[in-house]
């Protein structure tokens, strides 16, 4: 299921820091002003570990226009999120969120609702899309260049 929401429609930014199974910070708000894809998944879960290359490689095609991916892992320790990483050459951090502190912020917007669940987050921050289930890569792609042609308008 998808949700494409207008720019006059966005609620709040939606805010959440937390450390990465690398051990390095990270803070929501430093990518204000630059598109963000929130990426909620687990290592078991099997419509993880179909999107996960397409993920990958819509990371590497935007990252050159300022698209910045971060994973929230609901389930895993570091040791099987780091597989799978491995398996799927995932390069984008994760975030563990076992208790759903992160996954949760934007509640009353557009909750993740599912897992894997993919927000895509606006220049301010504000939840513009949300992907229930496994991307379809078109679709994100699509999202994506709406949200990025905002920003330059």
């Amino acid at each position: 299921m998808t949700t494409e929401i207008a720019p006059a429609d966005r609620t709040e930014p939606v805010e959440f820091t937390g450390t990465s199974y690398d051990g390095e910070r990270f803070d929501s708000r430093d990518h204000w002003g630059s598109v963000l894809v929130v990426n909620v998944w687990y290592a078991s879960c099997p419509p993880c570990r179909v999107e996960a290359p397409d993920l990958q490689a819509i990371h590497e095609e935007y990252a050159d226009q300022g698209v910045s991916f971060i994973g929230i892992n609901v389930r895993d320790s570091a040791g099987p999120a780091a597989a799978f990483e491995e398996t799927y050459g995932i390069t984008y951090p994760s975030l563990p969120d076992s208790d759903a502190e992160i996954m949760y912020q934007p509640r009353g917007q557009v909750a993740p609702n599912a897992v894997p669940t993919t927000l895509v987050l606006d220049h301010d921050g504000r939840v513009a899309g949300r992907i229930s289930g496994a991307i379809d890569p078109s679709i994100l792609r699509s999202m994506l260049d709406a949200v990025l042609a905002e920003g330059a308008a």
